[in-house]
């Protein structure tokens, strides 16, 4: 089945007629900048102007109608957590994690027509290449350049994991075989059973299959892979599994709202502070609610209250 997605436009929607907004080279619309990664070296934002965050957020909206997401993907999904990603491998006894290595910025045009054409679908032709100027990025600014899903766009994440699709079915089914349950967090792949070895061989099959998927655009950044067990500490994107198959904060995160709480009790927060705490016990409530309740019945519950009132905008 061909999709016409341009159809849904109106000439309104880009304040001028559509070939002479992409005269202008959309893709070169973002304003870019760098952010300090957690470890070493900068993550590249590239983020569109607002107009160009309109367009693309229709363009998904109206992909969303006949494209699905797949399972295993847990990120950018309505309804889903890193809580729900972290449930898949509460029960195992083994762990596993790869990371991919400049996602965003390895995702192609090329990938997401492959991508659409597995879902049972095409763009029509005539807007092929209009649609790869609205949602992808020229990073060299050159005429010709190759064309990248940025990271700043909105519509990149559900077209991440479009293009993830075939390879997440995959990796899926090989994983059911072996008895491993899998599961994607965006560039975050995580495995894990209860069998002892079986994961040491995951890395080498994973590099395979992206390299016969995606010819080497998309490969594992091997310095982040991790295998853990029960006899070590085991977390999945930021939750920590316990070794009776629970979801826990861990220590230092509990650490840090015990310490938080202490000082409001004291009135020594500042705002930002105090948006923070709030935001932790948000969290918390979601992962661990035992623990909110044993911090109530330590503090009070009057303390809690008096925190609920900044939610409404009352200092």
């Amino acid at each position: 089945m061909q999709l016409s997605i341009l159809s849904c436009f109106t000439p309104e929607d880009f304040e001028t007629d559509l070939n002479q907004y992409l005269a202008e080279k959309p893709s070169h619309h973002y304003k870019v900048y760098k952010i300090p990664k957690r470890t070493i070296g900068f993550r590249v934002i590239a983020q569109p102007t607002p107009k160009l965050k309109s367009i693309q957020r229709k363009i998904v909206e109206k992909l969303m109608s006949y494209l699905v997401v797949h399972p295993a993907a847990k990120a950018y999904v309505k309804s889903c957590s890193i809580k729900d990603n972290a449930l898949v491998h509460a029960n195992s006894n083994f762990l596993l994690k790869l990371d991919l290595e400049n996602f965003f910025n390895s995702l192609t045009p090329d990938m997401l027509k492959r991508a659409v054409q597995y879902q049972g679908f095409s763009i029509v032709e005539k807007e092929a290449n209009a649609l790869n100027e609205l949602l992808f990025w020229n990073k060299s600014k050159k005429k010709k350049a190759k064309l990248y899903l940025s990271v700043g766009a909105p519509s990149s994440p559900f077209l991440s994991n479009i293009i993830m699709f075939e390879f997440d079915e995959a990796v899926t089914k090989l994983c059911k075989q072996l008895g491993i349950s899998y599961s994607r967090y965006a560039d975050d792949l995580t495995f894990s059973t209860s069998e002892k070895n079986v994961l040491f061989e995951v890395p080498k099959i994973i590099e395979e299959i992206l390299l016969q998927m995606f010819d080497g655009r998309l490969k594992l950044n091997y310095s982040k892979t991790r295998f853990s067990s029960k006899a070590h500490n085991r977390h999945v994107t930021g939750i920590t599994l316990t070794n009776n198959n629970k979801l826990s904060l861990g220590r230092e995160r509990k650490r840090y709202i015990r310490s938080l709480l202490h000082k409001f009790s004291n009135s020594l927060l500042s705002q930002d502070d105090i948006n923070s705490l709030k935001g932790l016990i948000s969290f918390a409530m979601n992962v661990e609610p035992a623990f909110i309740a044993k911090m109530k019945a330590h503090y009070g519950t009057a303390l809690f209250d008096e925190l609920n009132k900044y939610n409404c905008g009352n200092n």
